[in-house]
Protein backbone atom coordinates (compact mmCIF):
# COMPACT_ATOMS: atom_id res chain seq x y z
CA UNK A 1 0.00 0.00 0.00
CA UNK A 2 2.96 2.31 -0.53
CA UNK A 3 1.18 3.81 -3.53
CA UNK A 4 -1.76 4.72 -1.31
CA UNK A 5 0.52 6.58 1.10
CA UNK A 6 2.13 8.48 -1.78
CA UNK A 7 -1.24 9.46 -3.17
CA UNK A 8 -2.35 10.70 0.23
CA UNK A 9 0.80 12.81 0.56
CA UNK A 10 0.28 14.24 -2.95
CA UNK A 11 -3.33 15.14 -2.20
CA UNK A 12 -2.28 16.88 1.02
CA UNK A 13 0.37 18.89 -0.81
CA UNK A 14 -2.04 19.95 -3.56
CA UNK A 15 -4.62 21.18 -1.06
CA UNK A 16 -2.01 22.98 1.02
CA UNK A 17 -0.64 24.71 -2.07
CA UNK A 18 -4.03 25.85 -3.41
CA UNK A 19 -4.32 29.66 -3.11
CA UNK A 20 -7.05 30.99 -0.89
CA UNK A 21 -7.71 27.59 0.68
CA UNK A 22 -5.36 27.53 3.67
CA UNK A 23 -8.12 27.94 6.24
CA UNK A 24 -10.39 25.41 4.54
CA UNK A 25 -7.58 22.86 4.30
CA UNK A 26 -7.37 22.66 8.06
CA UNK A 27 -10.95 21.46 8.36
CA UNK A 28 -11.40 19.54 5.10
CA UNK A 29 -11.32 15.75 5.33
CA UNK A 30 -8.28 14.14 3.80
CA UNK A 31 -10.01 10.84 3.06
CA UNK A 32 -7.82 9.00 5.55
CA UNK A 33 -10.70 6.73 6.58
CA UNK A 34 -11.34 5.91 2.91
CA UNK A 35 -7.70 5.04 2.31
CA UNK A 36 -7.71 2.90 5.44
CA UNK A 37 -10.94 1.05 4.59
CA UNK A 38 -10.00 0.38 0.98
CA UNK A 39 -6.46 -0.51 2.06
CA UNK A 40 -7.81 -3.22 4.36
CA UNK A 41 -9.64 -4.78 1.42
CA UNK A 42 -6.46 -4.73 -0.64
CA UNK A 43 -4.46 -6.36 2.16
CA UNK A 44 -7.10 -9.10 2.23
CA UNK A 45 -6.56 -9.82 -1.45
CA UNK A 46 -9.16 -7.67 -3.21
CA UNK A 47 -8.36 -5.52 -6.23
CA UNK A 48 -9.28 -1.96 -5.32
CA UNK A 49 -9.51 1.14 -7.47
CA UNK A 50 -10.83 4.61 -6.66
CA UNK A 51 -10.76 8.13 -8.03
CA UNK A 52 -12.36 11.35 -6.77
CA UNK A 53 -12.26 14.74 -8.49
CA UNK A 54 -13.21 18.14 -7.09
CA UNK A 55 -15.35 19.49 -9.93
CA UNK A 56 -14.83 23.11 -8.85
CA UNK A 57 -11.05 23.00 -9.09
CA UNK A 58 -10.29 19.85 -11.08
CA UNK A 59 -8.11 18.66 -8.21
CA UNK A 60 -7.76 14.89 -7.74
CA UNK A 61 -8.66 14.15 -4.12
CA UNK A 62 -8.29 10.37 -4.16
CA UNK A 63 -6.34 8.26 -6.61
CA UNK A 64 -5.85 4.56 -5.84
CA UNK A 65 -4.80 2.33 -8.74
CA UNK A 66 -7.22 4.42 -10.76
CA UNK A 67 -5.91 3.41 -14.19
CA UNK A 68 -6.26 -0.34 -13.83
CA UNK A 69 -9.18 -1.96 -15.64
CA UNK A 70 -11.65 -3.81 -13.42
CA UNK A 71 -15.09 -5.33 -14.02
CA UNK A 72 -17.82 -2.75 -13.48
CA UNK A 73 -20.94 -4.86 -14.15
CA UNK A 74 -23.95 -2.62 -14.91
CA UNK A 75 -22.05 0.68 -14.94
CA UNK A 76 -21.28 0.12 -18.62
CA UNK A 77 -24.99 0.62 -19.36
CA UNK A 78 -24.37 4.36 -18.98
CA UNK A 79 -22.41 4.16 -22.23
CA UNK A 80 -25.46 2.67 -23.94
CA UNK A 81 -27.66 5.44 -22.53
CA UNK A 82 -25.25 8.05 -23.90
CA UNK A 83 -25.50 6.58 -27.39
CA UNK A 84 -29.30 6.36 -27.19
CA UNK A 85 -29.53 9.95 -25.94
CA UNK A 86 -27.21 11.21 -28.69
CA UNK A 87 -29.45 9.61 -31.31
CA UNK A 88 -32.54 11.12 -29.77
CA UNK A 89 -30.86 14.53 -29.86
CA UNK A 90 -29.96 13.99 -33.52
CA UNK A 91 -33.62 13.06 -34.17
CA UNK A 92 -32.67 9.73 -35.69
CA UNK A 93 -35.34 7.10 -36.25
CA UNK A 94 -34.51 5.36 -32.97
CA UNK A 95 -36.53 7.99 -31.14
CA UNK A 96 -39.68 7.28 -33.11
CA UNK A 97 -39.86 3.57 -32.49
CA UNK A 98 -41.85 1.37 -30.17
CA UNK A 99 -39.97 -1.78 -29.17
CA UNK A 100 -41.86 -5.00 -28.58
CA UNK A 101 -41.19 -7.19 -25.58
CA UNK A 102 -39.94 -10.62 -26.72
CA UNK A 103 -42.19 -13.60 -25.92
CA UNK A 104 -39.42 -15.23 -23.88
CA UNK A 105 -37.22 -13.30 -21.46
CA UNK A 106 -33.75 -14.82 -21.22
CA UNK A 107 -32.27 -12.22 -18.86
CA UNK A 108 -34.63 -12.32 -15.92
CA UNK A 109 -32.40 -10.93 -13.18
CA UNK A 110 -32.46 -7.14 -12.73
CA UNK A 111 -35.26 -4.93 -13.95
CA UNK A 112 -39.02 -4.57 -13.79
CA UNK A 113 -40.30 -4.77 -17.38
CA UNK A 114 -40.35 -8.56 -17.14
CA UNK A 115 -43.00 -8.15 -14.41
CA UNK A 116 -45.12 -5.63 -16.31
CA UNK A 117 -48.04 -6.28 -18.65
CA UNK A 118 -47.00 -3.67 -21.25
CA UNK A 119 -46.19 -5.59 -24.47
CA UNK A 120 -44.17 -2.72 -25.96
CA UNK A 121 -42.56 0.53 -24.88
CA UNK A 122 -40.99 3.59 -26.56
CA UNK A 123 -37.22 3.85 -26.70
CA UNK A 124 -37.11 6.68 -24.14
CA UNK A 125 -39.18 4.62 -21.69
CA UNK A 126 -36.79 1.69 -22.03
CA UNK A 127 -33.89 4.05 -21.28
CA UNK A 128 -35.79 5.22 -18.20
CA UNK A 129 -36.06 1.60 -17.01
CA UNK A 130 -32.32 1.12 -17.52
CA UNK A 131 -31.55 4.27 -15.56
CA UNK A 132 -33.95 3.49 -12.73
CA UNK A 133 -33.57 -0.28 -12.26
CA UNK A 134 -30.72 -1.31 -14.58
CA UNK A 135 -33.32 -3.33 -16.49
CA UNK A 136 -31.56 -6.14 -18.37
CA UNK A 137 -34.39 -6.77 -20.82
CA UNK A 138 -34.60 -3.08 -21.75
CA UNK A 139 -30.81 -2.95 -22.00
CA UNK A 140 -30.61 -5.79 -24.49
CA UNK A 141 -33.41 -4.46 -26.68
CA UNK A 142 -31.85 -0.98 -26.80
CA UNK A 143 -28.45 -2.49 -27.52
CA UNK A 144 -29.96 -4.56 -30.34
CA UNK A 145 -31.43 -1.35 -31.78
CA UNK A 146 -28.28 0.82 -31.70
CA UNK A 147 -25.59 -1.85 -31.97
CA UNK A 148 -22.61 -2.65 -29.77
CA UNK A 149 -20.20 -1.23 -32.35
CA UNK A 150 -21.91 2.16 -32.19
CA UNK A 151 -21.66 2.19 -28.39
CA UNK A 152 -17.96 1.36 -28.65
CA UNK A 153 -17.37 4.11 -31.19
CA UNK A 154 -19.20 6.63 -29.00
CA UNK A 155 -17.17 5.54 -25.98
CA UNK A 156 -13.90 6.05 -27.86
CA UNK A 157 -15.07 9.47 -29.08
CA UNK A 158 -15.39 10.52 -25.44
CA UNK A 159 -11.72 9.73 -24.90
CA UNK A 160 -12.35 6.56 -22.91
CA UNK A 161 -9.81 3.87 -23.74
CA UNK A 162 -10.01 1.73 -20.58
CA UNK A 163 -13.79 1.73 -20.18
CA UNK A 164 -16.23 -0.25 -22.33
CA UNK A 165 -19.57 -2.01 -22.56
CA UNK A 166 -18.45 -5.43 -23.79
CA UNK A 167 -21.60 -7.44 -24.33
CA UNK A 168 -25.31 -7.91 -23.89
CA UNK A 169 -26.68 -8.74 -20.45
CA UNK A 170 -26.65 -12.50 -19.89
CA UNK A 171 -27.72 -14.74 -17.02
CA UNK A 172 -24.77 -17.03 -17.70
CA UNK A 173 -21.58 -16.42 -19.65
CA UNK A 174 -20.15 -19.20 -21.77
CA UNK A 175 -16.66 -19.59 -23.22
CA UNK A 176 -17.63 -17.69 -26.37
CA UNK A 177 -19.07 -14.72 -24.48
CA UNK A 178 -17.28 -11.70 -23.07
CA UNK A 179 -16.30 -12.56 -19.49
CA UNK A 180 -17.87 -9.35 -18.14
CA UNK A 181 -20.75 -7.08 -19.11
CA UNK A 182 -18.49 -4.03 -18.80
CA UNK A 183 -15.07 -2.92 -17.58
CA UNK A 184 -13.59 0.42 -16.68
CA UNK A 185 -10.96 2.44 -14.90
CA UNK A 186 -12.10 4.62 -12.05
CA UNK A 187 -10.10 7.57 -13.39
CA UNK A 188 -12.10 7.47 -16.62
CA UNK A 189 -15.42 6.83 -14.91
CA UNK A 190 -14.97 9.74 -12.52
CA UNK A 191 -14.04 11.94 -15.48
CA UNK A 192 -17.09 10.73 -17.43
CA UNK A 193 -19.49 11.60 -14.60
CA UNK A 194 -17.78 14.95 -14.22
CA UNK A 195 -18.38 15.57 -17.93
CA UNK A 196 -22.04 14.63 -17.49
CA UNK A 197 -22.40 16.99 -14.53
CA UNK A 198 -20.85 19.80 -16.60
CA UNK A 199 -23.10 18.85 -19.57
CA UNK A 200 -20.08 18.10 -21.76
CA UNK A 201 -21.00 14.60 -22.98
CA UNK A 202 -21.78 15.11 -26.70
CA UNK A 203 -23.77 18.29 -25.94
CA UNK A 204 -25.88 19.82 -23.18
CA UNK A 205 -29.16 18.26 -24.32
CA UNK A 206 -27.67 14.78 -24.57
CA UNK A 207 -26.00 15.11 -21.17
CA UNK A 208 -29.15 16.43 -19.49
CA UNK A 209 -31.22 13.54 -20.85
CA UNK A 210 -28.75 10.92 -19.60
CA UNK A 211 -28.62 12.60 -16.18
CA UNK A 212 -32.41 12.56 -16.10
CA UNK A 213 -32.45 8.81 -16.66
CA UNK A 214 -29.78 7.91 -14.12
CA UNK A 215 -31.11 10.38 -11.53
CA UNK A 216 -33.87 7.76 -11.10
CA UNK A 217 -31.36 5.09 -10.05
CA UNK A 218 -32.85 3.22 -7.10
CA UNK A 219 -29.63 1.53 -5.98
CA UNK A 220 -28.03 3.55 -3.18
CA UNK A 221 -26.51 0.52 -1.48
CA UNK A 222 -22.79 1.25 -1.90
CA UNK A 223 -20.99 4.61 -1.78
CA UNK A 224 -24.29 6.50 -1.90
CA UNK A 225 -25.64 4.65 1.15
CA UNK A 226 -23.86 7.33 3.21
CA UNK A 227 -25.76 10.26 1.70
CA UNK A 228 -29.05 9.82 3.57
CA UNK A 229 -31.14 10.08 0.38
CA UNK A 230 -34.43 8.39 -0.42
CA UNK A 231 -33.55 5.61 -2.93
CA UNK A 232 -36.88 6.07 -4.71
CA UNK A 233 -36.97 9.86 -4.76
CA UNK A 234 -33.76 11.89 -4.99
CA UNK A 235 -33.98 13.81 -8.25
CA UNK A 236 -33.94 17.19 -6.52
CA UNK A 237 -31.61 18.50 -3.83
CA UNK A 238 -32.26 17.06 -0.36
CA UNK A 239 -30.64 18.98 2.52
CA UNK A 240 -28.43 20.58 -0.11
CA UNK A 241 -27.29 17.22 -1.51
CA UNK A 242 -27.79 16.32 -5.17
CA UNK A 243 -26.67 13.00 -6.68
CA UNK A 244 -26.48 11.17 -9.98
CA UNK A 245 -24.95 7.70 -9.88
CA UNK A 246 -24.78 4.27 -11.46
CA UNK A 247 -23.87 1.06 -9.69
CA UNK A 248 -22.68 -2.34 -10.83
CA UNK A 249 -22.96 -5.56 -8.86
CA UNK A 250 -22.03 -9.12 -9.76
CA UNK A 251 -20.47 -12.05 -7.98
CA UNK A 252 -17.21 -10.69 -6.60
CA UNK A 253 -17.79 -7.23 -8.08
CA UNK A 254 -19.04 -4.03 -6.51
CA UNK A 255 -18.63 -0.74 -8.40
CA UNK A 256 -20.15 2.73 -8.33
CA UNK A 257 -19.59 5.96 -10.21
CA UNK A 258 -21.37 9.25 -9.73
CA UNK A 259 -21.38 12.99 -9.22
CA UNK A 260 -22.30 14.55 -5.88
CA UNK A 261 -23.06 18.20 -5.20
CA UNK A 262 -23.31 19.72 -1.73
CA UNK A 263 -23.65 23.21 -0.32
CA UNK A 264 -19.92 23.95 -0.65
CA UNK A 265 -18.66 22.14 -3.73
CA UNK A 266 -19.15 19.14 -6.02
CA UNK A 267 -17.19 15.99 -6.79
CA UNK A 268 -17.28 13.16 -9.26
CA UNK A 269 -16.16 9.76 -8.06
CA UNK A 270 -15.74 6.10 -8.93
CA UNK A 271 -14.92 3.13 -6.71
CA UNK A 272 -14.50 -0.44 -7.94
CA UNK A 273 -13.67 -3.58 -5.96
CA UNK A 274 -13.13 -7.09 -7.30
CA UNK A 275 -12.98 -9.63 -4.48
CA UNK A 276 -13.30 -13.26 -3.54
CA UNK A 277 -17.03 -13.47 -2.84
CA UNK A 278 -16.75 -16.56 -0.65
CA UNK A 279 -18.74 -15.34 2.35
CA UNK A 280 -21.37 -12.81 3.32
CA UNK A 281 -18.94 -11.26 5.78
CA UNK A 282 -16.42 -10.54 3.02
CA UNK A 283 -19.10 -9.03 0.79
CA UNK A 284 -20.35 -6.83 3.62
CA UNK A 285 -16.82 -5.64 4.34
CA UNK A 286 -16.62 -4.39 0.74
CA UNK A 287 -19.93 -2.55 1.05
CA UNK A 288 -18.85 -1.05 4.39
CA UNK A 289 -15.62 0.25 2.85
CA UNK A 290 -17.53 1.85 -0.01
CA UNK A 291 -19.89 3.48 2.47
CA UNK A 292 -16.87 4.92 4.28
CA UNK A 293 -15.82 6.60 1.03
CA UNK A 294 -19.33 8.00 0.77
CA UNK A 295 -19.22 9.42 4.28
CA UNK A 296 -16.04 11.36 3.53
CA UNK A 297 -17.39 12.53 0.16
CA UNK A 298 -20.45 13.92 1.93
CA UNK A 299 -18.28 15.70 4.48
CA UNK A 300 -16.15 17.17 1.73
CA UNK A 301 -18.97 18.63 -0.39
CA UNK A 302 -20.68 20.16 2.66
Amino acid sequence: MADVAKVRERSDRVRAASPGRHVAAAREPRFTASFRALGRLAYEGAQVSAHVLDLSTGTPLVSIDDRIVLPTADIGKVLLLIEVSARLTARENIGLGIIDKPPVNTVGESGVWQHMQAPALPVADLATLVGATSDNLATNLLLSRVGLDAVRARTESLGLSRTALLDFARNTRGPDDAPQLSVGSTAELARLFGMLAREEVVDAVTSQRVMGWISLNSDLSMVASAFGLDPLSHRSADHGTLLINKTGADTGVRSEAGALRGRRTAVSYAVSVQFDDDSLARRLSVVDAMRTVGQELLEYVH
